[in-house]
């Protein structure tokens, strides 16, 4: 196998303990910080040429968005490593009862293309932070944001500890042979059960962080305007590239008619009269992606948008109107700049239109009446939710970020990186004398040996007394 070399390496580095003392972790991840500080311009260069990315977004995103979880992770490790102790029982309270925070091992990331810096980085800060040794795979697809990972991020870590492998399918599946402690990997459904059944033969642990088509349900009680800027901004940043991004919209035929000329002076507001022209509106990332999404745009009719150039892989910011379920929209996620809105009678059929499907990344709802966005919440399933807005819950450190079912398993973001990377070791040091104490549990038994042991063993429910 050409990568059970660099396995080898890095696991020989990682028993060496020289990822576990906390110095060496703030060190390396004091290097990301340096990292994305002195190749700002570079990602933004990057990104660009890889999708045409407007550089505000790409600030955002890519760079912002990981410093925010760098410092928040750099502000709270040395609380988050501690031993966690735990209540005992009356055999224990003498003792030791404990959660070590210890680091699963040899870390393999696998990242996506959408969003190649923050994707990768997020998910790199947090093995860090846990004490594992990592090995990142970028993102074959974007090949600029590839080079760069590849070329620069090196520089900045300990080359004894963390690698960068480069790599297209083939490789990929034969760097999956090898033994993992931990997969994350950020992608497909379809792609997922490939990286979880070559995790299977190894027993290894993944998280698994996948997409699916998030609903975005807008009552009747809304403001029109504001709902419209909300679902355009969502639905459009990164040319619709978001695996977040609400992927069609459910409401009543009155709504979708009040939506339209509000989503059309929303879509004009941002980009202009014609997107193409606009510095602040990106591109598909590859000629397949382009064509599978313009194949889309024969569902429902064509409201707002429609237009295409296949030079320039330009998709216009498109909102399809009258959308039946059995449409080609309706059949996969469609990761571009394209919504379509399918009409529902009421929240009830909304609802049971969503739990038709399989669970969602994320799930929308907009109303005036927070009764309406808490029963959206509590009747359906998925991996995030956001009210009245889109994109925003991603924004916090404090929230888990991940799927559920189809749409992905476990979760990261702030401490949720830190715990989805470090095995939770339950631990009890007893005391080496005392020794009558344990006497109730060992051989000959007796009666009376277990209605003492049931005494200083049990755990009752709170609130209810026992008549002796």
């Amino acid at each position: 196998n050409p990568y059970a070399g660099l396995v080898s390496r890095l696991r020989a580095a990682w028993l060496s303990g020289k990822t576990r003392p906390m110095e060496y972790r703030v060190a390396q991840l004091e290097a990301l910080g340096r990292f994305l500080d002195e190749k700002k311009q570079d990602i933004l260069e990057a990104t660009a040429a890889d999708m045409g990315k407007p550089s505000f977004e790409a600030y955002f995103t890519e760079i912002l968005l990981c410093k925010n979880e760098l410092n928040d992770t750099l502000n709270n490790l040395s609380r988050w490593m501690k031993d966690e102790h735990v209540d005992k029982n009356l055999v224990t309270q003498l003792d030791s009862a404990f959660i070590r925070k210890d680091p699963y091992g040899v870390v393999l990331i696998i990242a996506p293309w959408n969003y190649p810096i923050h994707l990768l980085l997020v998910p790199l800060i947090g093995a860090i932070a846990a004490g594992n040794c990592v090995i990142v795979k970028p993102s074959e697809t974007t090949k600029n944001s590839e080079r760069l990972i590849a070329e620069m991020l090196t520089c900045y870590l300990d080359n004894d500890c963390f690698a960068v492998v480069t790599a297209g399918v083939q490789e990929t599946t034969r760097l999956l042979e090898n033994k993992f402690d931990y997969i994350f990997y950020t992608g497909s459904p379809s792609v997922g059960r490939i990286v979880m059944a070559a995790a299977a033969k190894h027993l290894t642990p993944v998280t698994l962080e996948l997409g699916g088509k998030n609903p975005c349900y807008v009552s009747d009680a809304c403001d029109v305007q504001n709902v419209a800027r909300r679902v355009a901004w969502g639905r459009f940043f990164n040319a619709g590239q978001t695996c977040i991004a609400p992927d069609y919209v459910l409401c009543s035929v009155e709504m979708q008619e009040k939506l339209m000329p509000a989503l059309r002076e929303a879509i004009t507001e941002f980009f202009g009269p014609n997107p193409q022209e606009s510095p602040d509106f990106g591109r598909i990332v590859g000629d397949k992606q382009f064509r599978r999404i313009r194949a889309l745009l024969c569902s429902g009719r064509v409201a707002i948008g429609g237009q295409t150039d296949e030079k320039e892989r330009y998709i216009a910011p498109t909102v399809l109107a009258d959308v039946l379920p059995s449409d080609p929209a309706m059949q996969e996620e469609i990761f571009g700049p394209v919504l379509p809105i399918v009409v529902v009678a009421n929240m009830d059929e909304a609802i049971d239109f969503i739990n038709a499907r399989p669970q969602p990344l994320a799930i929308y709802a907009f109303s005036c009446d927070s009764k309406v966005v808490n029963q959206v919440l509590e009747r359906t399933s998925s991996g995030g939710f956001c009210g009245n807005d889109t994109l925003m819950h991603v924004t916090l450190t404090s929230l888990p970020f991940g799927g559920i079912g189809n749409s992905g398993l476990g979760m990261h973001h702030g401490k949720f990186s830190f715990d989805t990377f470090t095995h939770h070791r339950g631990c009890l040091h007893r005391n080496m004398g005392l020794e009558a104490l344990n006497a109730l549990r060992y051989p000959p038994y007796s009666q009376q040996k277990l209605g003492l042991l049931t005494a200083t063993f049990e755990i009752k429910r709170k609130g209810m007394c026992t008549l002796l």
